[in-house]
């Protein structure tokens, strides 16, 4: 164990393998994610970019279908082959990033849980949120350079924040990812992911599933 992480040593009743329910009536557990053989954080990443990407090229495309810049395949070819080719670019940019992300991390990311009746939080362990909160800055203060304010929103964000939770309530899809560990517990406009060790993932499928009354399972 490094010397900079502090065990996790909960009092209360335990549930399940690694799963206690403390004193205050709160589920704790840590889960500890190997950043090469599990790359959902990538996928995650994959899935905005494809989307963020997707948007943009419908956007484009039905303009220049308004204009009648478009009037044949060719020119349909001529327009979508640079976003594939950007869309290509981007890709091997998130993987080299990824990497670069999971060295930094020492290719385990590290994360407590905190789930109660009504809501469960993801908490990044302080270890790790030292180094996110300088690559938060870092991301904004390039971003401020290159003059790109998304960039900017996107670093103070992860700067600023060490904690996702998501209120049941609320929580409109839940997508079960057994292979990869993750219960994916998402609303509107925030995305949240749950990890469990196999011991522990039918506790905490269940307990989401049950409380989760609006949202569709997948």
């Amino acid at each position: 164990m490094d010397e900079n992480t502090q065990p996790f040593a909960p009092t209360g009743q335990k549930v399940s393998e690694n799963i206690w329910l403390c004193k205050d009536g709160v589920y704790r557990w840590t889960y500890e994610m190997d950043m090469l053989r599990n790359p959902t954080i990538l996928f995650s990443v994959w899935k905005a970019l494809g989307i963020a990407f997707g948007v943009v090229y419908l956007f484009v495309l039905i303009l220049d279908l308004c204009q009648k810049v478009i009037a044949n395949l060719e020119d349909f070819w001529n327009a979508s082959k640079i976003f594939l080719i950007l869309l290509g670019i981007f890709f091997m940019l998130s993987i080299i990033s990824y990497l670069i992300l999971a060295a930094i991390y020492g290719w385990k990311y590290q994360v407590l849980f905190e789930m109660t009746e009504d809501q469960v939080s993801h908490i990044q362990m302080p270890r790790q949120f030292k180094k996110a909160e300088a690559i938060g800055w870092l991301t904004t203060f390039v971003g401020m350079l290159a003059g790109k304010p998304y960039m900017v929103g996107l670093g103070l964000s992860v700067s600023a924040k060490n904690i996702s939770t998501s209120a049941f309530k609320n929580v409109e899809f839940v997508t079960v990812r057994r292979k990869r560990n993750t219960i994916h517990v998402n609303q509107l406009l925030d995305k949240n992911q749950v990890y469990a060790e196999d011991a522990d993932f039918d506790f905490v499928e269940k307990f989401i599933k049950d409380r989760c009354v609006k949202a569709k399972i997948r």
